[in-house]
């Protein structure tokens, strides 16, 4: 088998430990000769590997992605020598390897005859700019569930505000909350705390406002609103320091919020999720590839079977996912007219993940050329069509399936060019 590579290295990686499995050419011709040694993942003893595989001058190492523990190997080599951090389920398909020793053989063979592609790992300005938009996404998930839990709080009292306001964490909805647990009970004052378009709904909330809030209740839900309160501001500052870290991605930024749906934040994540620069990604397909919002090829003796996408990366999916349901919501764009006709055909979710892929897409362009969002119209879907006589025949057919009685308005000769 032909080898990619002459002086490799395989690292089975665990909590405690690294097995690693050196290959190199051997005295003897046409012969490799294979060496394993085992490191703590302490730094002491990582430098130590190092300094190992620079004295035997490896070219290229290959680990196998787990969990966490990969990240300081990987980071600790990285400065030295090639590494390929490599997907789990690319090793494991042959059966009867399953120790750590055996793992690490198995994935220096597999890197020296260049069998396995490495995953996408960006370099160390992206890695600290992913690490801050992936916390904050943790924590506005965390503010929700509290919310969530208030709500439930308030369920229990009888307080049905959720049922007349939008948002219980409104300006309203919070001074009536606050209220509660102030210790004011009678409807109709905190009725009164309503502003803007909620006034006119004052005798909805009065009902909604009548039920059995007590102490108890008092307690729980400000204590709620702390960690919300605190949630917030951890937000805030993460904000600011994600603001200063995409300043050398700026412009790239402010081409990527003129896409329909995407906004500031979410540029900031599809910045730090594909590292912004293109170059890695060959084409717009292998970035949905990557990500996982394109169908799966799955088909044997002729038969397809599930094409189901497969598990991508999470946080860029969750954050496509709410600029889909944001850009099907705008007026007069071509992606909402999309979403619009794939729903009708395919159902929401599909619809939704085919806008996912197309914001994606679009966004590879943009960082590509670094140019702006160039928006087709709704009216791209009725125009794009080559041929005239064509779309009227269907047309046509399309009122006489709905009963209408249309003569033909093109003969079959023009229609067939």
């Amino acid at each position: 088998m032909e080898t990619f590579a002459e002086r490799v290295a395989g690292i089975d990686i665990g909590k405690a430990d690294v097995k690693v499995c050196l290959r190199v050419p051997s005295t003897r011709v046409g012969r490799r000769h294979s060496e394993i040694r085992t490191f703590a993942t302490t730094t002491r003893s990582l430098l130590a590997l190092r300094d190992w595989l620079i004295e035997e001058q490896v070219t290229l190492v290959g680990m196998e992605s787990t969990g966490e523990y990969w990240r300081p190997v990987y980071y600790l080599l990285e400065e030295i020598v090639e590494c390929w951090l490599i997907n789990p389920q690319h090793i494991k398909v042959v059966p009867g390897r399953k120790s750590d020793v055996s793992d690490a053989a198995w994935i220096a063979q597999l890197v020296e005859h260049g069998l396995v592609r490495p995953s996408f790992v960006p370099p160390p300005p992206i890695r600290r700019l992913r690490d801050l938009t992936r916390f904050r996404s943790s924590l506005i998930h965390d503010k929700t569930r509290q919310v969530q839990r208030l709500h439930n709080v308030l369920e229990d009292a009888g307080i049905k505000l959720s049922l007349v306001a939008t948002d219980i964490m409104g300006v309203s909805g919070r001074l009536m909350i606050s209220a509660l647990i102030a210790g004011q009970r009678e409807p109709e004052q905190l009725a009164e705390l309503a502003l803007g378009r909620l006034k006119k709904k004052n005798a909805a909330l009065i009902d909604a406002l009548t039920g059995r809030f007590d102490d108890h209740h008092g307690l729980l839900a400000q204590m709620m609103l702390d960690q919300i309160d605190s949630l917030d501001a951890a937000v805030a500052k993460l904000d600011i320091q994600i603001d200063a870290s995409i300043e050398p991605f700026r412009q790239i930024q402010e081409h990527l919020v003129t896409i329909p749906g995407v906004g500031k934040r979410a540029s900031e994540v599809i910045i730090a999720e594909t590292g912004a620069d293109m170059a890695r990604f060959a084409t717009p397909g292998h970035l949905s590839s990557w990500a996982g919002l394109c169908p799966g090829n799955n088909e044997s003796a002729g038969k397809r079977f599930s094409g189901k996408t497969r598990n991508g990366n999470a946080w860029l999916c969750g954050i496509l996912g709410d600029c889909a349901t944001a850009a099907a919501r705008s007026k007069n764009t071509y992606i909402a007219e999309r979403h619009r006709r794939l729903q009708r055909r395919r159902g929401r979710k599909r619809a939704k993940v085919a806008i996912s892929r197309t914001i994606l897409e679009s966004a590879w362009w943009i960082m590509s050329r670094n140019v702006d969002y160039q928006d087709l119209g709704p009216e791209h879907f009725l125009t794009r069509t080559p041929n005239p006589a064509r779309r009227a025949h269907r047309l046509v057919l399309e009122l006489r399936a709905l009963g209408y009685d249309i003569p033909a308005l093109t003969t079959p000769a023009a229609i067939s060019t």
